[in-house]
């Protein structure tokens, strides 16, 4: 089975792809569709889409996992992170694809043991679950972190 991580945001949407076959997981692909911090946001929207389209339609995907969104301090990033998140799982539907969500804890708690690690660890978790892969960006590696993680939570929300 192919399943694609995303880790949603305006400037940069993280995406990652691995197959699991059983209990053994195979990098696929990784990478980040980024959007013009001056364009206007409808324009910024679009292109996300379109990227994320992109990246969809040349994998051979079957499922979609997707990290919630985390409130911040600052209302008006909040309110874009969703509209951003919108337009993540927007594609990954009109993709076919099955579209699971994740807090970052439970995330960080399947690939680490705990709610509370570090960016670091689970970006070193990703690269020990997934050896050979050095990962491009932290919003590369959280994608994956997140197709990891529902790679082995998959079973118990189905």
């Amino acid at each position: 089975m192919r399943i694609l991580g995303l880790d949603p945001g305006l400037a940069a949407t993280g995406w990652g792809v691995i197959e699991t076959e059983g209990n053994r997981l195979r990098h696929v692909g990784h990478g980040t569709v980024r959007t013009a911090a001056g364009a206007p946001l409808a324009e910024r929207l679009a292109g996300l889409y379109d990227g994320l389209m992109a990246v969809m339609t040349a994998q051979g995907l079957e499922e979609a996992a997707v990290e919630e969104v985390f409130v911040n301090a600052n209302p008006q990033s909040t309110l874009k992170l969703g509209q951003a998140r919108g337009v993540v799982m927007l594609a990954a539907a009109k993709a076919g694809l099955g579209v699971h969500e994740y807090a970052t804890r439970a995330v960080k708690k399947a690939l680490t043991g705990t709610g509370a690690a570090e960016k670091g660890q689970v970006q070193a978790m990703v690269e020990r679950l997934l050896p050979g892969v050095k990962v491009a960006g932290a919003d590369a590696a959280d994608a994956l972190a997140v197709a990891i993680a529902h790679a082995h939570l998959r079973k118990a929300v189905r």
